[in-house]
């Protein structure tokens, strides 16, 4: 069995869930399961801290496992990054009171700098040439500074709340982008059969959400100029209509473009027009 590591926790693990879900993968029915069985498709899935889930897969037994990129980093294992996910977006920033003199990297240089992401942050600092320390907490380090234990912070930020309330500022540029990521133990081929279905089944799930189905109708001798607007993946689908001077197209379209497709195709004389949303999908 394929071995699955998913976060039982925190801002990463509803969207992993619905990820494995929608991609045909038996959940846990009690919050309280660890691991999960699911003969059908061959994988026993485990839920684990976020921030061990790179450790168990580049130094325990666990083939893959979803967690941020951030924390695969951090982790410092062989673990391999596989695929991104595409949610869970993050910025990994430096944060310091409003009232403090540190504004940019250089003023970092013999401070005390709290974070769950240590590794991260000290080969960042080393890499700049900024001689630091660097403390380590567990959980929120909002805190460290009011409490003493740190003169600034560096931590994930996704729209930056909670360090205002904190009464925190960002500032220098941002450590790293980060975002859900499928990783790889170092002792699974990146071809092996396993993995390749999971991953097209995950990447079935990502097209589904981005893009949709799109049927119109258009006037035969207008087909090359829809298909212009709409081209698809490979080619549209395209059939003919009772009337004859007309013919249905059938195509995948960025769901993001959704609304100005329509506009451009109705120009151009399509009727009809209609949009279902996709479940699944292999491309």
């Amino acid at each position: 069995m394929l071995r699955i590591a998913v976060p039982n926790k925190g801002m990463l693990s509803e969207p992993a869930w619905n990820m494995l879900s929608e991609a045909g993968y038996r959940l846990r029915s009690n919050p309280r399961q660890l691991v999960v069985e699911d003969p059908d498709n061959e994988v026993e899935l485990f839920y684990l801290r976020p921030l061990d889930i790179a450790v168990y897969v580049g130094r325990g037994t666990i083939d893959v496992g979803i967690t941020g990129h951030d924390l695969l980093v951090n982790s410092g294992t062989d673990a391999k990054e596989h695929m991104q996910l595409g949610f869970g977006a993050s910025t990994f920033r430096f944060a310091a009171p409003n009232d403090s003199p540190i504004t940019k990297l250089e003023d970092i240089e013999g401070k005390r700098v709290a974070t769950t992401f240590d590794k991260l942050v000290h080969d960042y600092l080393v890499e700049h040439g900024i001689n630091a320390e660097t403390v380590h907490l567990d959980g929120a380090v909002e805190s460290s500074v009011q409490l003493g234990v740190a003169d600034l912070i560096a931590d994930v930020v996704s729209t930056g709340t909670t360090l205002r309330n904190a009464g925190l500022r960002v500032f220098a540029e941002p450590l790293m982008h980060s975002e859900a990521v499928l990783i790889r133990s170092p002792r699974l081929a990146e071809d092996d059969d396993r993995l390749t279905i999971l991953s097209r089944r995950l990447q079935g799930v990502l097209t589904a959400q981005r893009y949709v189905l799109m049927d119109y109708d258009i006037p035969v001798e207008k087909v090359s100029t829809a298909v212009n607007i709409t081209p698809g993946f490979e080619s549209p689908t395209i059939s003919p209509l009772h009337d004859k001077q007309w013919a249905a197209v059938r195509v995948v379209v960025p769901k993001a473009k959704v609304n100005l497709l329509m506009d451009q195709l109705y120009e151009v004389g399509a009727r009809g027009i209609i949009v279902t949303a996709l479940q699944a999908s292999r491309m």
